[in-house]
């Protein structure tokens, strides 16, 4: 990776974990809204992005392995399958 800017839009991103956060706290007995701190988003950006730049490293390896340049679906899935056959289950 060239840069440690973020890769994915902030207000995108933040829309989607609003979006998955919501049937979690719909789930409780109040109903209240959960208020989100811009700190808390960004530190989910952050481990997200880095998550997935490394999982798409792993399936970058996966695809040279196999004389190719272009990742496929099947190298995600060897790379997701390889981590959590050492501990890393996703």
């Amino acid at each position: 990776q060239k840069s440690t800017d973020l890769l994915l839009r902030k207000l995108p991103f933040a829309r989607l974990v609003r979006e998955i956060a919501t049937p979690l706290y719909q789930m409780g007995s109040e109903g209240d809204n959960w208020r989100w701190q811009s700190g808390a988003i960004q530190a989910l950006q952050e481990a997200t992005e880095a998550f997935l730049v490394n999982l798409f490293m792993d399936a970058n390896l996966c695809a040279v392995h196999a004389k190719r340049v272009t990742i496929q679906v099947k190298d995600i899935q060897l790379a997701r399958r390889l981590r959590a056959a050492w501990g890393n289950p996703v």
